[in-house]
């Protein structure tokens, strides 16, 4: 393993849109996912890139109150690899700040940063693809994202069109990006997956820690802005949680991606093949599963009973439970501990729902 090499896991997210088993006090990358052997998204994200990575290089990103529930996914992350943010500023501010953190350790560091709560399958071509990425962006100032084939035109990711045409052979060289385009229409998504020129958006990239320092302050100046003086304080104990405290009240919220990704003329994607799968969603949940019935059912539950139903997702976390459904078309049910939703697998009917929890009430709920 290389010691330069560092990477970032990004656990700080609400992870709103799996409620109601995504909750405030307990977010999604804490959550076991199925099949997961009781491992969280989180604990399965560590494992991931601790066969390639150095443990010690490996740093997770996370809000101050979810301190103890990393803890509880990864007992052995030593605690100055454990960086906390006061406040939620998505996913800008908290890599600025891993970036600096990880540069003050280690000025010839080269990082890999990656969500939590994404399932990977084919680990040995995932690792493939991070280690050319690594020894890449080590060589030259690129910012290297890892652009996934798409098997459909799934209209809950974001696509990346690469320089130079449909892939035809050489899978292992970074191309340059053309453009973004997130969550197009079904027809429009349809283009892209035909074309072979365009790769889902894993939101896993790789870049020296020096040179990204260097975009952000060029592309979001509004995000860096109010990290200046940060050598004199971050790594520094109680004299950086004042400091970040004072950061993150300035700090705009502002998405990695659209503030510095979609900005840089040095962007770069490495198409990859191993099988990935962002389940941010009920919706790509629904799309990730395969044990559906010929109607498109799928049943998360110990026993069921389905009829005249057809595309619906019904999922419970009561062990022993028999769920039976009929006359059910692209629904989606959950019963968890303390909420029953019904609704429309739509997602904008979710948000819908998931507002209303907002209200005086339902705090427990939230």
């Amino acid at each position: 393993m290389n010691n330069h090499n560092y990477c970032v896991i990004l656990a700080g997210g609400p992870g709103t849109r799996s409620w109601p088993l995504s909750r405030e006090d307990r977010p999604k990358q804490f959550l076991c996912p199925t099949a997961s052997g009781g491992k969280t998204f989180l604990r399965i994200a560590y494992e991931r890139f601790s066969g390639l990575i150095p443990e010690e290089n490996i740093l997770v990103v996370t809000l101050e109150k979810y301190h103890d529930l990393v803890k509880e996914s990864i007992p052995e992350l030593p605690e100055r690899n454990l960086l906390l943010e006061p406040y939620s500023r998505d996913t800008g501010p908290c890599i600025a700040l891993a970036t600096y953190s990880i540069l003050k350790r280690d000025p010839e560091a080269v990082l890999v940063v990656s969500p939590s709560d994404q399932i990977i399958n084919g680990i040995d071509l995932f690792h493939e693809s991070v280690e050319i990425a690594l020894e890449y962006a080590a060589r030259n100032n690129v910012l290297i994202t890892l652009g996934i084939v798409p098997d459909r035109a799934n209209t809950n990711y974001g696509y990346i069109q690469a320089v130079g045409g449909a892939i035809t052979g050489n899978w292992n060289q970074p191309r340059k990006i053309k453009t973004f385009t997130e969550k197009p229409d079904k027809e429009l998504a349809e283009v892209f997956v035909n074309s072979g020129e365009f790769f889902w958006n894993s939101s896993i990239f790789v870049c020296r820690a020096d040179r990204l320092c260097t975009e952000m302050a060029a592309c979001a100046p509004q995000i860096t802005g109010p990290f200046r003086g940060w050598e004199n304080w971050i790594g520094e104990g109680e004299s950086e949680k004042v400091f970040l405290q004072k950061v993150y009240m300035q700090c705009e919220k502002a998405s990695f991606d659209i503030a510095i990704l979609e900005k840089t003329n040095n962007a770069w994607i490495l198409p990859a093949r191993f099988k990935w799968s962002d389940i941010g969603t009920w919706e790509s949940l629904y799309s990730y599963l395969t044990d559906r019935d010929p109607d498109g059912n799928i049943a998360h539950a110990d026993k069921s009973i389905i009829r005249s139903s057809s595309g619906s997702l019904i999922y419970t976390t009561s062990s022993g439970k028999l769920v039976a459904i009929k006359g059910l078309e692209n629904m989606l049910v959950v019963d968890s501990d303390d909420v029953l939703l019904i609704c429309p697998r739509d997602e904008k009917d979710i948000k819908e729902i998931k507002a209303n929890i907002a209200m005086p009430g339902y705090e427990d709920f939230r």
